[in-house]
């Protein structure tokens, strides 16, 4: 058996944290088998995360082996994750994405993230909001992190 990756204290605190969800939720992890080193630790890490929540479900893909469920979702790196909404059978996709390990800041990133997407609404002001609809053309925002 592989060693947690979050002690009791930390669980704890997320465990409480994902009391705030809403709706259900779903992570779609997308990895590889080989020349990816941090898949095997984020698969693990959002295992743990999703066990903590009977709102959450998980599945698990290859990015190589599920190449059209990657391009649908538009994932192109690795580990990467979608975080969608669910309702039953049904994905909703807000377009919520992590590339990369959650860890360090990113690790509370993902747990808001997860809460945000079960809210079923983003928290934007109407005169955001209002903003936003004018737009004409897709938007593409990217939020790059480096530990350092």
């Amino acid at each position: 058996m592989t060693k947690q990756l979050l002690n009791d204290d930390i669980r704890g605190q997320v465990r409480e944290v994902l009391g705030q969800m809403q709706h259900p939720v779903q992570v779609l992890y997308f990895g590889k088998k080989d020349d990816c080193y941090y898949c095997g630790d984020t698969q693990q890490l959002a295992e743990e995360i999703v066990s903590l929540s009977d709102k959450l479900g998980m599945e698990v893909h290859d990015i190589d082996e599920d190449a059209e469920l990657a391009s649908k979702y538009q994932v192109d790196k690795v580990p990467g994750m979608v975080i969608a909404g669910k309702d039953g059978d049904q994905l909703i996709d807000y377009g919520v994405r992590l590339a990369g390990i959650p860890s360090g800041h990113e690790f509370s990133t993902f747990i808001h993230d997860l809460v945000l997407v079960s809210s079923r609404d983003s928290g934007l002001s109407q005169k955001t909001r209002d903003f936003l609809s004018t737009l004409t053309q897709p938007v593409l925002l990217q939020v790059f992190v480096t530990p350092t």
